[in-house]
């Protein structure tokens, strides 16, 4: 199991640096499971030295796909090996939205990521409108096999697929255990089929909260959480470790 907080765009440094306290603090007891927080680039010096004795690993939210250049404003693989990122989202649903990332730039950003030693964590997962239409497996298949594409069998334990439905991401739904389980049942055939072997973790990445973390967390392709506005408090982020760790 793996539990992943996404910090996204929130927390000043002294909250990132209490946050991360808290969170060190709140799960140390809880070692069964793997978990990691995504704090800001700007904070990820200060979180690295709070977990700094801790099972908690450090990710980073994105980063570019060139290892060096004239890329103002960004942030290489690189760079965040070296000040101890240990994983490295990829594909987040608000970066395909709002900073229109492609899966032919997924894959670059994978390859990139796995050359220096991070774990990559790629987020794959349908718009409401797709769903509605019928088409959910097709854009998930889609954005798996762009995100792989080209690439060798990745070694296991080298490689997370988050599964987020968008439109459960911040409006306060989600997806049913049932819902949950029938895709990630489905992503699992595709890294199967593209990979050769089932070598991923598959995190379930949709509003997953404390009240329903364990009946998603129970379902037997789901791996653990990508977690979004629930990792903002130690309590509520450490109560679904807790749930991972009854079911690891």
């Amino acid at each position: 199991m793996l539990i992943a907080g996404n910090w996204k765009m929130n927390t000043a440094a002294g909250e990132a640096r209490d946050l991360a306290r808290a969170v060190a603090s709140s799960v140390r007891d809880m070692e069964t499971v793997d978990v990691a927080v995504c704090p800001p680039f700007v904070h990820l010096v200060e979180v690295s030295a709070e977990l700094r004795g801790s099972h908690v690993r450090l990710g980073a939210q994105n980063m570019h796909s060139a290892n060096a250049g004239a890329f103002t404003g960004e942030v290489s693989a690189r760079m965040l090996k070296s000040v101890g990122c240990h994983y490295v989202i990829i594909g987040h649903s608000e970066r395909r939205q709002y900073f229109g990332e492609t899966d032919i730039g997924v894959n670059v950003k994978v390859r990139q990521a796995l050359d220096h030693g991070l774990l990559p964590i790629v987020c794959v997962g349908e718009l409401l409108e797709e769903r509605q239409a019928g088409r959910e497996k097709e854009v998930v298949s889609e954005q798996v096999r762009g995100a792989l594409a080209g690439m060798d069998a990745i070694q296991p334990g080298s490689l997370v697929v988050a599964y987020e439905p968008v439109w459960a991401i911040g409006t306060g739904e989600t997806a049913t255990p049932a819902t949950a389980q029938d895709m990630h049942r489905f992503v699992r055939s595709l890294l199967r089929e593209v990979q050769g072997a089932d070598s991923a973790l598959i995190l379930y990445g949709g509003s997953m909260k404390p009240g329903n973390a364990r009946a998603l967390l129970q379902q037997p392709d789901i791996d653990g959480g990508l977690i979004g506005g629930a990792s903002l408090r130690a309590d509520t982020f450490a109560a679904i470790v807790a749930a991972a760790a009854e079911e690891a």
